[in-house]
This record gives C-alpha cells, sequence and structure tokens, in this order.
C-alpha cells in the first residue's frame, strides 16, 4: 500500500472514531451547544465577583501551594514533577482537558487526579497523596491552570464510548430515598430557585472547585458525592470507575465550555 493509500486510511479511522465518540449510538445532547451554560452563569454578583478578583480568589491559596508542590522532590534520589516537565507547569497545557481519559496501556478510566497520583508513586518513588487531601488538590489547581480558558473537548478514541454510554445511564438513573436523577435537577430544573441558589447545569469545567460552603478547594467527586447525600443515595467509594464514568459524560455534555480556574461557588 502507497504511503498517500496509508495516510487516507488512517485519516479515514481518525474521522470515523471522532464522529462515534461525538455522537455515540443511542445517546444524545440533552442541551442544544448554544444552551451549554457554566454554573458561574448561575452564581450571584458576589461569587462571580470573587472569582474574578485576582487577588481575592480563595483558590489561589491552592495555586501557590501547587506550585511550591511542583518543585519539591519525592525523595533524595527522585525527581520533581519540574525535572520531568518544566521549571514552570506551562508545559501541561492542554492537558487538564483531556480527562477523563483511558490510561496509557489499558482500558481503565482515570480522571486527572488519579494520574497525578500514579506520577507520584510510580515515577517519583513518593508516598502517595490520598482522595482530597490538600497537596492533590493543589496539584490539581497548579497543573489545570495551565489549560485556563482551553475548550472541554473529549479524545475521539472510539474505546471511550462504552464508559460515555454508562455515564450516561448514570446521569439518567434514579437514585435513593428521593429517586431523582441527575437530570431532573440539571436538565429539567435548571435554573429555578431551589432554596437560596437557583440551579445550575451541573458542568464540570469549574473543577477543582472553591465553594462557600465547603470553606475549601474540593474535587468533581466530592461535588457528586455530594448530590448521592442530597437524594439520600449510597455513595460508591472513593475512586469507583463509576465516578470516572459519570464524569466522563459530564464533560462530554459541557463540550465547548472553557476551563475556568481557580473557580469559586456557592
Amino acid at each position: 500500500m502507497s504511503g498517500a493509500w496509508q495516510w487516507l486510511v488512517m485519516a479515514g479511522w481518525l474521522l470515523l472514531g471522532a464522529g462515534a465518540l461525538s455522537q455515540p449510538p443511542h445517546l444524545s445532547r440533552t442541551l442544544a451547544p448554544d444552551q451549554v451554560r457554566s454554573g458561574l452563569a448561575f452564581s450571584g454578583p458576589d461569587v462571580q465577583g470573587l472569582q474574578a478578583d485576582g487577588f481575592a480568589n480563595p483558590g489561589l491559596l491552592w495555586l501557590v501551594r501547587g506550585e511550591s508542590l511542583w518543585a519539591q522532590r519525592g525523595g533524595p534520589q527522585n525527581p520533581s514533577c519540574q525535572d520531568c516537565h518544566g521549571l514552570q507547569a506551562g508545559s501541561m497545557k492542554g492537558v487538564a482537558v483531556q480527562y477523563p481519559k483511558l490510561s496509557s496501556g489499558s482500558s481503565t478510566l482515570i480522571n486527572l487526579e488519579d494520574q497525578i497520583r500514579v506520577c507520584r508513586t510510580r515515577r517519583q518513588g513518593a508516598s502517595d497523596w490520598g482522595f482530597e487531601s490538600a497537596e492533590l488538590l493543589a496539584m490539581t489547581l497548579y497543573v489545570s491552570e495551565a489549560s485556563k480558558g482551553l475548550t472541554l473537548r473529549l479524545s475521539p478514541d472510539p474505546r471511550l464510548t462504552v464508559h460515555l454510554q454508562a455515564g450516561a445511564s448514570l446521569y439518567q438513573r434514579r437514585q435513593g430515598q428521593l429517586n431523582l436523577s441527575c437530570a431532573q435537577c440539571h436538565d429539567q430544573q435548571q435554573g429555578r430557585q431551589l432554596y437560596s441558589d437557583r440551579l445550575s447545569q451541573g458542568q464540570p469545567n469549574g473543577y477543582p472547585v472553591y465553594r462557600l460552603e465547603w470553606q475549601t478547594l474540593g474535587s468533581l467527586e466530592r461535588r457528586l458525592r455530594s448530590c448521592y447525600a442530597g437524594i439520600r443515595a449510597e455513595p460508591p467509594p472513593w475512586g469507583d470507575p463509576q465516578m470516572r464514568q459519570l464524569a466522563l459524560y459530564l464533560t462530554w455534555r459541557g463540550d465547548g465550555l472553557p476551563l475556568e480556574v481557580p473557580a469559586v461557588r456557592k
């Protein structure tokens, strides 16, 4: 086969893969592209102003911590992040918007936090950072900040389709004592007042996020688990594949939204 024909065949497979993931079988978009809104659009002017303030935004404290950890070695003979990736995290531009994705050489779906933990334990030979630890959140935010303003775009890898469909099923499934699904709140009731808040679309483009109710930074998984508690449902264990699949669907659903970090929500 000539080089030209090989290129055409490869291009055809890539296009087929991209088409398969952009609109998987039996999976339709509940929000038109011009209807997709960041959670910031549903926040009050006080929250919007806090996020926009380059000095008062509380997430900046974690960015500073992340910058310090970037230069920190895992051990006396082990590399730091900057030893591999450069003095600053600018080399990480575009990385955060690629997740969730399949881990290298396997079919396991991982998020950015998972990848950071793998790098720390396997490549730096350092102790693990647990789920929702201050160090893991700080590093995740620092790496994500390099992709600030870039839009959410999933890989065209067709192997993601099975995980995407599983995430869509979770999003539509009624659960808990209140017998509610994610879709009932964030699709059907978006914009309506719930106590002192307006229901958002549940978009994932601001994580890890500083929430005023938490008074700290938190991951998307923590927010999803809060929703489970809100509908009185039993959440999966931390790091469960279902959490990654649901995050994958949310990312696909929010396609085109710019990454906002550090983000602030109520």
